[in-house]
């Protein structure tokens, strides 16, 4: 019993992360015969793993028993974006009030220095940064429910097309970069705004994106 477990739980985690990254594509239709295949896993474990992949909304099963991996909209994007500024925003005025300073904040700044500097970075380097940065937030305004939050809404977030369209990261950087400072020198309101700078700016250039046809 054990290792069926283990094995649907192994099985959850890849193809979630392929779904993730794009290599399912959103309205992809799948069949647990094909899965059962190119995974090399038996019905049970797959059954079960794809249950819970149901269970978040990632996979639905159509009348005909086939799978569909679930698109997420615009609508719903924007939705997080506009959740996710509210939360963010005085996550970053709890931290600097605080003065929480971490170590985590301080390498994931490094990290954004180095995005700043420009270039064209692949998507999911920048997204395991970017992941850190605001977890790292959520860690620094000793706010553990907004991480768990934070991470189911940017796995949504992530299967949207438009989240994946940008291969340039400065300006986000230069952004990150203004939250940590604001922290580091304890300036509750400045950490605030900068966060909710952030986040305007992420829907502009979601909004751009859509406008350019």
């Amino acid at each position: 019993m054990i290792d069926k477990e283990t094995l649907a739980q192994q099985f959850y985690r890849d193809l979630k992360q392929r779904i993730l990254e794009g290599r399912f594509s959103s309205d992809e239709i799948l069949s647990e015969r094909t899965l059962a295949v190119e995974f090399g896993i038996s019905r049970t474990p797959l059954r079960a793993a794809i249950s819970r992949l149901e269970n978040e909304n990632v996979i639905s099963r159509l009348p005909n028993g086939a799978l569909m991996v679930r698109s997420v909209t615009v609508e719903q994007l924007l939705e997080i974006v506009q959740i996710r500024r509210l939360l963010e925003g005085a996550a970053a005025a709890k931290a600097a009030a605080t003065s929480a300073m971490t170590p985590e904040l301080a390498d994931s700044r490094t990290r954004m220095r180095a995005y700043a500097e420009g270039g064209d970075i692949a998507f999911d380097n920048f997204w395991l940064d970017d992941d850190a940065f605001h977890l790292a937030i959520a860690k620094a305004a000793e706010l553990p429910l907004l991480a768990t939050m934070l991470t189911e809404m940017r796995s949504i977030a992530r299967r949207c097309t438009i989240t994946r369209t940008h291969d340039r990261f400065d300006q986000q950087a230069r952004e990150h970069i203004a939250v940590v400072d604001a922290i580091e020198a304890g300036n509750a309101e400045a950490a605030q705004v900068a966060m909710e700078v952030h986040f305007d700016s992420v829907r502009a250039r979601f909004l751009g994106w859509l406008a350019r046809d």
